[in-house]
């Protein structure tokens, strides 16, 4: 009985042992579980950290990626900058419309500045050599292939003349003045037409009054108006050039404070021409920059005060509104000042260049126009239609990029060089 009790304690010494070791397996099972979920959670962290700090650090990169992009683009830009300024100290041209292409203008102006003087007929005859062969060289062929005078030698010549941007009302004067020109001299040639159309040009260009840029008696103040890329700066340049060639003191103001670099091209061409310019930052009130170029003029005593405007045409309220307190000013601090107000007009842009003229003569009493790149086109016939329909006389030519080629228009001339003749 004994021995059966001592097995019954043994047994349960041992179900209590294994009781024992079950639970210690179960602790540490706890306790292995609890250490693989804190090096799971750990290497959780560690990954998010490590994600985090891939993405910062790939936001950097591109953020550096960027920033050196932008610094490289900036260097060549300012290196651009620098080679134009450098070239251009001496010269310029439509940093806008057109801005580049006048900087690209002003550059052919001085790599020309080595070729031989040429007269100014000359210089004339060769800026109109396009417009010779779209206006007198098909009039040439058209009277060449007829042997009479008839309705259809007239139907042909009419559709050169408005093709050449003379315009349909002009062109029918022009044409009814032939018909009757013919019937009284009898011609019977079609040569002898050409003659008679040369004739018929001069005298429509010759009705307008004086055609020279007024500034006697001084001082005088002019007045630049147009929309941008048709030339202003550079005829601004050009003309304070043939001023100071005349004996003039000239002094420019940047009043076109709304396009981009607009003051610093101005200056460019001041620096160019040897003179002196007034200008306040970019976007500032362009009749305030007038106010102190005037009061500059005054205290240098200057003779002739260019002035550059705002090319803006987004409507005609806001234009006149810009161009009135230009003007009020005008009127107000320089009284005494002989003035011209001068719309340059792009010839390259035929009747859209009518149409400009038309829109600023609504809103500022237009003295006299520049008409520009007459080179560079074979439509020059539109000096002979703004003329005729504005009648606002054309008082200055651009047949060039030199500075010479600006020059004063001469309707006997521009007709004659129009026609391949001598002076």
């Amino acid at each position: 009985m004994f021995k059966k009790f001592f097995n019954r304690l043994i047994k349960q010494e041992k179900t209590e042992d294994s009781a024992v070791d079950k639970d210690v397996e179960s602790e540490d099972l706890e306790r292995d579980q609890e250490e693989v979920e804190d090096i799971i959670e750990t290497e959780e962290v560690e990954i998010e950290e490590e994600l985090k700090v891939d993405k910062e650090s790939e936001c950097i990169d591109v953020k550096n990626e960027a920033e050196d992009q932008i610094k490289k683009q900036l260097d060549e830009s300012n290196k651009q900058m620098e080679d134009v300024s450098l070239t251009l100290l001496e010269n310029p041209e439509h940093l806008d419309e057109t801005a580049e292409a006048e900087m690209e203008e002003a550059i052919q102006v001085q790599n020309k500045e080595g070729e031989g003087p040429l007269s100014l007929f000359k210089r004339l005859k060769e800026g109109l050599s396009k417009t010779k062969q779209g206006i007198t060289g098909k009039v040439d062929e058209l009277l060449k292939s007829y042997k009479k005078i008839d309705e259809a030698l007239f139907e042909e010549l009419e559709e050169i003349l408005i093709t050449s941007d003379i315009g349909v009302k002009t062109t029918m004067e022009i044409i009814d003045g032939l018909r009757d020109k013919i019937k009284e001299k009898k011609v019977s040639e079609p040569e002898q037409v050409k003659e008679l159309l040369k004739e018929a040009l001069i005298e429509i260009l010759q009705r307008l009054p004086d055609a020279q840029v007024n500034i006697e008696p001084g001082p005088a103040i002019v007045l630049v108006v147009g929309v941008n890329g048709v030339g202003k700066t550079t005829s601004i340049g050009k003309m304070a050039h043939r001023f100071k060639q005349d004996g003039k003191k000239v002094l420019l103001a940047a009043g076109d404070t709304f396009r981009a670099a607009a003051s610093e091209q101005l200056e460019i061409w001041a620096q160019r021409v040897g003179v002196e310019v007034v200008k306040h930052q970019e976007g500032s009130d362009p009749a305030a920059v007038i106010f102190d170029a005037i009061q500059a003029a005054k205290a240098r005593k200057v003779d002739v005060l260019i002035c550059d405007t705002a090319g803006r045409l987004h409507n005609k309220k806001n234009l006149m509104n810009e161009l009135g307190k230009v003007f009020k000013v005008v009127d107000r601090e320089y009284g005494e000042a002989t003035k011209e107000v001068l719309l340059v007009l792009d010839a390259t842009t035929g009747q859209n260049a009518i149409q400009q003229a038309k829109t600023f003569k609504e809103v500022a009493n237009i003295t006299g126009l520049i008409l520009t790149k007459l080179d560079g086109t074979a439509k020059g016939g539109v000096v002979i239609g703004i003329s005729q329909e504005l009648t606002i006389p054309v008082k200055l030519i651009g047949v060039g990029e030199k500075m010479e080629d600006l020059q004063q228009f001469n309707a006997t001339d521009f007709v004659k060089a129009l026609f391949g003749e001598e002076a």
